[in-house]
């Protein structure tokens, strides 16, 4: 039976498990954006938030709990610096996963996981509104009609200033 076994195994040992997802959060943490597995990519996060959540309070201690599990300088330095100041204030939700597809191989499915305050094409988004375009039944018919009504608007237009330039040269 499986009773009470709540967490992914990704069909490798203890031992494998765990230093894969070392290295994974310690790309994560370098590149800001890694492309994976959808399951690896759900256990992943609940991986590393609780890493960034210590990483919040700055000490000794917390950085020795965080370096037990990465063992890599360089990521903590980069935890403790750059990503603890842009997520200090967010209560949770470090990371942000989006599904890509699948797979051409094996179909498995797959995503990028990001850190969220990282991504500068979400902040582009949330800036800048974009216009979308309304279309209704009738495709080219109904786009093509306006076009050719606004050159014959703009010829009366364009000659009215023309007659007005030759009234004020007599």
């Amino acid at each position: 039976m499986r009773h009470n076994k709540k967490f992914n195994h990704l069909g490798r040992t203890a031992d494998h498990r765990r230093a894969m997802l070392a290295n994974m959060a310690i790309s994560l943490i370098e590149h800001k954006r890694i492309t994976t597995t959808l399951a690896k990519a759900k256990e992943l996060k609940k991986y590393v938030e609780p890493l960034i959540t210590k990483a919040k309070e700055d000490s000794t201690n917390s950085r020795r709990v965080v370096f037990s599990y990465l063992q890599k300088k360089e990521a903590i330095k980069e935890l403790f610096g750059p990503i603890v100041e842009k997520v200090g204030d967010r209560p949770g939700g470090y990371t942000r996963i989006i599904k890509l597809g699948t797979r051409q191989g094996d179909r498995a499915e797959i995503c990028f996981i990001e850190l969220v305050d990282f991504d500068p094409d979400m902040a582009k988004d949330t800036t800048k509104k974009k216009a979308t375009r309304r279309s209704r039944r009738g495709g080219q018919k109904a786009a093509e009609a306006p076009a050719q009504e606004a050159p014959v608007a703009e010829a009366p237009a364009a000659e009215a200033p023309a007659a007005e330039e030759t009234a004020k040269a007599e």
